[in-house]
């Protein structure tokens, strides 16, 4: 699925399934939530943290895609195309980082 057929995926269920998009401060305090959720299970199998019996029900890929989810709900109610954006964005960064992180001796040492 390319970035656009998903935004076309998730558009078409919200305006089914899901009756109309909440509007944008609520989902961006359910992606706030979203995000928090894979910080938590990422703290816990990648961190320092142990897993609480009501952790062990949490599916990362899951998460990941909850986040996904409320980010292309976000990107479609604001008229964003995430396509585009990510192209700017990975040129914007090639050009800014082009030697930066080959200079970084932090990166070099790993």
């Amino acid at each position: 699925m390319t970035i656009k057929e998903a935004q076309d995926t998730v558009d078409k269920w919200i305006n089914t399934t899901g009756i109309r998009y909440f509007n944008e401060l609520t989902n961006m305090a359910i992606l706030t939530e979203e995000v928090g959720e894979v910080a938590r299970i990422i703290s816990r199998k990648y961190g320092e943290q142990s897993f609480k019996k009501s952790d062990e029900k949490y599916d990362l890929a899951d998460e990941f895609a909850d986040v996904l989810f409320v980010l292309i709900c976000l990107a479609n109610q604001t008229g964003v195309d995430l396509t585009e954006a990510l192209k700017k964005n990975l040129e914007k960064k090639t050009i800014r980082d082009s030697q930066r992180h080959r200079e970084n001796e932090k990166l070099a040492n790993k």
